[in-house]
């Protein structure tokens, strides 16, 4: 395990009585593992911004009735394939399937790929879920 550094901060009594009910609602056991999870977020963010090599997930919503979105939505993933990782398929319903695809790369080819998905007419909606690699956090 590493080293451990005890610090002590100032904050306003009401901030952190907001952020303690927030964090015990969050399930964090103690404050110091709720304030180390926002300081790996806001790793996780620089990551998004420098263009390293980074991992996310991308969730698309569509009828599958529309004629031709599965197609696009297969044709887009092959033409990424350096990015893709996997996929998950799930239908919802008789109409609506999700699909997770997990993605790792550039950023740039992340949020390009994320952007062609969007665009695919019959999609109900697109997501990406911005994460690390890991690499670079503690």
């Amino acid at each position: 395990m590493p080293n451990t550094t005890r610090i002590s901060i100032s904050i306003e009594e009401d901030i952190i009585e907001r952020f303690d009910a927030l964090a015990e609602a969050s399930g964090f056991p103690t404050r110091s593992e709720a304030i180390k999870h926002l300081i790996k977020s806001a790793f996780v963010q620089e990551e998004w911004k420098t263009g390293e090599v980074v991992a996310g997930v991308i969730t698309v919503v569509y009828d599958h009735h529309k004629p031709s979105v599965l197609q696009k939505i297969t044709e887009i993933q092959h033409d990424n394939g350096k990015i893709v990782v996997c996929s998950q398929h799930v239908h919802i319903d008789h109409h609506n399937c999700l699909e997770n695809i997990i993605v790792q790369g550039t950023v740039g080819s992340v949020q390009k790929f994320h952007k062609a998905l969007s665009a695919v007419k019959g999609m109900k909606h697109s997501t990406l879920s911005m994460t690390t690699t890991g690499k670079n956090i503690g």
